[in-house]
């Protein structure tokens, strides 16, 4: 009997026959980027494409005379690590953002050669969407990111973006923290608060705070920036158990329990940041394909990411230092009826 599954097991590891039953091994999974992404992304629909068309800003917001010549977004999407299925839809919403604001261009890119010193020099800005664990092949090329944000270039961070630079502190200073885990996933729907209700990169919430389906990232206490250095715009609302009690569920307690500690410390999820004499601009929002359908989200994004460009001035200073904030919860979750 020993024998018999011995010789099953074997022979589903080689793909053999065994009394006419073909037992095929497994393909292994693609290791080269290229066909990683083939693998993981698929078409988005007409009507998704509606979707998202739709909700994206329909003007500028801007003065004709900043039109004449829009701004460019080099707009990176390479990873090395997870890979969102996001990431097409997030390049979709920039191009549409792109075609009906006329604010800026955009250029796709998942080829670390575009770190470049001199091609950098036709961008306004560099932005990072959902991209994971990169490494880049040259030093030169860290070094030119830092230069051009430092030198008045803009940097933009969309999800994932913080799940990066594991080898250039450097790097993970310029996006303002490091991914350390999600209790929040992308299957609830959680409470978020603006910590300053009336800075012009929240107008999109209309002074209120929200709920959003999305995944939520915690970031490391070792390497992130904080209030000390970031203007935080958005945040998790730990003031509604259905967030604060994914701190105190046994699962995550075992998982990040050690890290995250009770359910009253503060999540941010957007930031702004003048570094040098550039910006920068990141939310953790945009795990789903669907925060690309939500227009209060797209416009808060775009917001942020004209701020990054330079055509908003707009209060960076840091939270710590900032004075008094009106902030706005959340409101209370909706219960629904029971039936009589």
């Amino acid at each position: 009997m020993k024998r018999t599954l011995l010789t099953v097991a074997l022979c589903s590891l080689t793909g053999f026959s065994l009394g006419g039953l073909t037992l095929s091994a497994q393909p292994p999974k693609p290791t080269i980027w290229e066909k990683r992404a083939e693998e993981r992304f698929k078409p988005i629909s007409r009507t998704t494409k509606m979707e998202i068309s739709q909700a994206q800003p329909s003007s500028s917001g801007l003065k004709k005379k900043k039109l004449k010549k829009p701004k460019r977004i080099l707009a990176f999407w390479r990873s090395e690590g997870f890979i969102h299925t996001s990431i097409p839809t997030a390049n979709f919403a920039l191009q549409e953002m792109s075609r009906k604001t006329h604010a800026f261009t955009v250029e796709l890119a998942d080829d670390y050669k575009v770190f470049d010193k001199k091609y950098l020099k036709g961008f306004d800005a560099i932005l990072f969407n959902s991209t994971t664990h990169l490494k880049f092949p040259e030093a030169s090329q860290r070094e030119a990111i830092q230069k051009f944000v430092e030198g008045g270039g803009g940097l933009i961070g969309i999800h994932a973006a913080s799940d990066n630079f594991y080898e250039w502190d450097t790097g993970v200073s310029l996006m303002g923290g490091q991914f350390n885990g999600h209790p929040w996933g992308g299957g609830g729907n959680w409470a978020f608060k603006l910590d300053d209700s009336e800075h012009v990169l929240n107008r999109a919430f209309e002074g209120k705070g929200f709920w959003h389906s999305d995944e939520i990232y915690q970031y490391k206490p070792s390497n992130f920036e904080g209030e000390d250095n970031l203007r935080i715009l958005v945040s998790l609302d730990m003031s509604k158990d259905v967030v604060s009690d994914r701190l105190t569920d046994p699962k995550n307690v075992e998982k990040f329990g050690k890290v995250y500690g009770s359910g009253s410390r503060e999540v941010p999820v957007s930031w702004i940041r003048d570094i040098g004499k550039g910006r920068l601009f990141y939310t953790n929002l945009g795990h789903r394909e669907e925060t690309y359908e939500n227009q209060a989200i797209m416009q808060h994004m775009y917001d942020g990411i004209l701020y990054a460009l330079g055509y908003v001035k707009t209060d960076a200073t840091p939270t710590a230092e900032a004075g008094l904030l009106r902030s706005a919860l959340a409101p209370a979750p909706v219960v629904a009826k029971e039936a009589k």
